[in-house]
Formats: structure tokens, sequence, C-alpha cells
């Protein structure tokens, strides 16, 4: 048996646009971050409706922590039963889950922070109430939607997915949410729509990762019309039964298991149906390394690091990653006839 890849130096998964700022704009972002932490005498501050609280590090998600939910959020509706559309449950996996606290505590969330842990030490700046989509583009029925109202007019599901991020590390995550094709279909897209365009908000103030230039803000990510009416796609507000923290997207974020993480859009307040295919953040970024698809191919290495095996967080050894991230069953016939290599 040949020896799985050894895992990649953590400074061979740094995206270029982030290796690429310049010296004395990354010191002045740390500074920042830096700042906001000490600036409360070792806690955190956040905003709740107008009031502020503070929030003890070793809580909200700091590693060792219980992360509470968020307290400007009511609690989630219970979950219904998922449907099974076939002998094999693609909706749920018999892999161990990953532990609440690492999903939590480990994150890529650039808007608040740049390493793993900062988005947790900023989420409370996030402010999860009043929160609403403004659903628009190639649609009959266009309209801006209170999240609340979403909730009440799609019954959450529990699917426990495969997440594996284009960095090679990866998690199982039991998600709450709801299908994207419920609201699709409430739209009724047009003879036009061919893609769906999502936008994260645009907000230093809650997000102060966007004060920097690593990225051009706001973050847009994108799916072809079939991805988004597939199954799989769903619309998440909670995991493991409880609602998001604003480290893992809240209030509403995208979850396409069979895509790399960096294609789950958070803090989701725009869903636009285009005829063209978005331009979307990463891929404009370094179009070389982040394609649109963004399909989980251990065929296709990123530019520097194999893609062949991935750390799940919480164990010991690598693993082999999978086609489609394991999902290749549900989805591979969308790509039917496309070259994935040059698709990437």
């Amino acid at each position: 048996m040949s020896k799985l890849p050894k895992e990649p130096p953590s400074h061979e998964i740094t995206p270029p646009a982030l290796y690429t700022l310049r010296r004395r704009e990354l010191l002045k972002n740390a500074a920042l971050f830096a700042g906001t932490a000490s600036a409360v005498g070792g806690g955190l501050v956040w905003l709740t409706g107008g009031q502020a609280g503070v929030a003890d590090t070793a809580g909200r998600g700091a590693p060792g922590g219980s992360a509470a939910p968020p307290v400007d959020a009511p609690p989630l509706p219970e979950a219904a039963p998922t449907p099974v559309t076939s002998g094999r449950d693609p909706f749920v996996t018999d892999e161990a889950r990953t532990a609440y606290e690492d999903i939590v505590s480990y994150n890529n969330y650039y808007e608040l922070g740049l390493s793993k842990s900062e988005p947790a030490a900023n989420a409370g700046r996030l402010r999860l109430r009043p929160w609403s989509v403004a659903c628009e583009g190639e649609v009959k029925k266009p309209e801006v939607i209170d999240l609340d109202t979403l909730l009440r007019w799609f019954p959450l599901e529990e699917r426990v997915y495969r997440m594996r991020c284009v960095e090679a590390w990866s998690m199982v995550i039991p998600w709450l949410g709801f299908p994207l094709a419920a609201l699709l279909r409430r739209l009724d897209p047009t003879s036009r729509a061919r893609y769906v365009q999502f936008t994260t908000l645009l907000d230093p103030a809650q997000l102060p990762g966007q004060r920097s230039d690593v990225l051009d803000w706001p973050y847009v990510e994108g799916l072809r019309i079939d991805e988004a009416m597939h199954p799989l796609t769903l619309l998440a507000v909670g995991l493991y039964g409880k609602s998001l923290l604003g480290q893992n997207g809240a209030p509403l974020r995208l979850v396409v298991p069979w895509k790399y993480g960096f294609k789950g859009c958070k803090s989701i307040v725009s869903i636009k149906l285009t005829e063209r295919q978005p331009k979307t953040t990463w891929s404009q970024a370094a179009p070389d390394e982040y394609g649109f698809y963004a399909n989980v191919n251990p065929a296709v290495d990123h530019p520097r690091w194999s893609q062949a095996s991935e750390r799940r967080i919480g164990e010991l050894r690598r693993r082999r990653t999978l086609p489609f991230n394991g999902y290749a069953e549900e989805v591979a016939g969308l790509y039917s006839g496309m070259d994935l290599r040059e698709n990437f």
C-alpha cells in the first residue's frame, strides 16, 4: 500500500492573497485585532440589539470552552425528519462527528480574522437580528425576506455532512437548515436564470477583517442553477441543534458538501439569480488556484499542495480524500462530459 502524502507545512496552505499583503499592512491588521481584544481587559464586547455585553474568552467557541448560542437569535424550531431519496442516505454519514468545540473554534472566516482562532474571538461583533435577505435578479417574485420569515416558511432538517477545506483539512458537521431549492422554487426563476450568486454582509464595524485588502469585499460566491437546486444543497441556520455562531457564518450560510468549503458563503444578505456566471471572490483573487466549480477532486492538486489526502480535525492520521467528497453517486452526473481538470 502506498503511503499517503504528508500534511503540507502550515506556510504552504496560506492563500496567495494573504501572503502578498505588504508587511506594514499585515502588522497594522494584527494590531487592530489585538487591540480589539485587549480594549476590554481580556474580554470581548458584542452588541445584542443595541445592548453591550462581555463574553469571557473561555466561552463563545474559544478552545476548551463551551460556546453559547447567539443571544440575539431566537431558538431554532425543532428539526423535521430528513427525507431519504434513495436506498443510500446521503444526508447522514455514519462517520464520527467533529466535536462541537472544534467546529466553533477552528474557522476560516477572513471577515472576522485571518487566523483560525480570530473568527471566534471577533464573532460577538456580529448582530444577528434583525436580518433580511434580498432575493432578486432573474426571478418572477423578487422579495426582501426577513430571516425569521424564512424559518416559518421552511421546516428545518438535520444534515450530517462531510466538509472538506481546500487547505486539506476536514470535519463532519451536523447542520440544521432547509434546502436552497425550496426557496428558489418559491421565488419562481425565469427562463434566463442559469446561476445563483450569494453575497455576504458588508460592514467593517461588525466584520473587522473587511478593513484589510486581503480580499475584495463583500465576499461573493456562486453556483450553477442545477447545483443550487440539488437536494444536497443547504441553507444552514444552525449546527448540533443550536443556532449558528458568527464564526460559522451566522445567521445564514450556504452548505454544498461536495465542494471545497470556501464555496460556503457566510452571513448571506443577498441571493441573486443571474444569466451570466458570477465573478466569485476567490476565483477573482487567485484564478489559477481557486476555480468557480471548486468540486472536491483528489486527482487535481492545488498548485502548492496535494489534494489526495486530508487531515480530519480531531484525528491523528490523514485519510484519503474521496471524489466529490464522497458524494459522487449523487452529483457526478451534474458534470457529465465536463473536463474536471479544466473546470476545477
